[in-house]
């Protein structure tokens, strides 16, 4: 399979302009083709920097580009939804950065769009493709660790610039949305199934009213996943696995770094001088890269995408509801 698959991406954020694209312009299976910014000198400066062929001043202008194939959505939250529709509309298959949506529900119309349009929708979940966290789920899966019966872990970094969009509540800010969603994501892939009920704990912001501090306790048939998302906190994320007869720990679960291998951690005897654990590691990869090429992969083969709109409305449904208990204080069951 040679073909490429032709993308444009819906802005000059930065995740998109600093991570995403120049990783997936390294893709065996993806060309970045054009961008697009409402200011279209700035469309016309990345492109420049990034040697992109066509910038466009409009967001319909790259819709309406019939040479392109899929769009990269890393727009503010509160606008995943709405432009991914469009783009759909416009034939265009779409990776949507996390969170897709902002409800359930919001997340809910995009089902309707994908059968009407037949077009593949999925979300930015780069860790799903990442070796270190296949090879994760395969450990768990083959009983490596015995039963897995609770997922630890937090996410954290400081950050209070009012005028920054993880601090803005209207654009859909906020620890859980933007880091605690890795966590839930974590979970779910770790116990192969969903909570059926969460408690949490929810500071906000004075101000600002985002989340700044969330803890959360999911509950799932096999066992408990605990974990803490703050955006006032020192930088720190960490996730542990652990079983009746071992351990896994991601030495650098969300942020794997691009320029040096990544490991994990199998600890089978639960000694605390470290002499049961066993070190896996992992060649120098760019998650992002891996991300691009399995969605046009998953496009030109005609199967799913790494993340398809199921399971984000599946992470949705968790994160709705810790915010449902933060603010009852009581158990919440998740929507099955």
């Amino acid at each position: 399979m040679s073909k490429k698959l032709s993308w444009g991406a819906l802005s000059t954020a930065a995740i998109g302009v600093k991570k995403v694209l120049p990783a997936m312009q390294k893709g065996q299976y993806t060309t970045i083709d054009a961008i697009a910014s409402r200011e279209l000198a700035k469309a016309q400066q990345i492109a420049g920097e990034l040697g992109i062929a066509r910038a466009y001043g409009s967001y319909e202008e790259l819709l309406a580009d019939p040479n392109i194939d899929a769009i990269y959505n890393p727009l503010p939250n509160q606008l995943h939804v709405p432009w991914t529709i469009k783009a759909a509309e416009a034939g265009k298959h779409v990776l949507c950065e996390k969170p897709v949506s902002l409800t359930v529900a919001e997340a809910e119309t995009l089902l309707a769009v994908r059968k009407r349009t037949g077009v593949r929708i999925g979300e930015a979940f780069m860790i799903r493709t990442h070796p270190q966290w296949i090879r994760v789920a395969e450990l768990i899966k083959s009983g490596a660790i015995g039963t897995l019966r609770s997922v630890m872990g937090c996410f954290s970094y400081h950050n209070i610039d009012p005028s920054n969009i993880r601090n803005q509540i209207e654009c859909g800010g906020g620890a859980l949305y933007d880091i605690g969603c890795y966590m839930i994501q974590a979970s779910r892939l770790a116990f192969a199934g969903e909570p059926e009920r969460v408690v949490a704990s929810v500071e906000r912001d004075p101000v600002m009213q985002i989340d700044r501090l969330t803890s959360a306790i999911l509950e799932f048939r096999m066992g408990q996943a605990i974990f803490m998302c703050s955006t006032q906190l020192i930088a720190r994320q960490s996730v542990e696995f652990l079983g009746t007869r071992g351990r896994i720990e991601i030495e650098i679960p969300f942020n794997a770094p691009r320029d040096r291998p990544t490991r994990i951690f199998v600890d089978s005897t639960g000694d605390l001088t470290g002499s049961g654990i066993r070190t896996e590691e992992f060649p120098v990869c760019d998650q992002y890269t891996l991300q691009g090429d399995e969605f046009s992969r998953a496009v030109m083969e005609g199967r799913e995408v790494p993340v398809p709109l199921e399971q984000a409305i599946r992470n949705m449904r968790v994160i709705e509801a810790i915010f449902k208990s933060g603010e009852t204080g009581a158990w919440e069951k998740v929507e099955a």
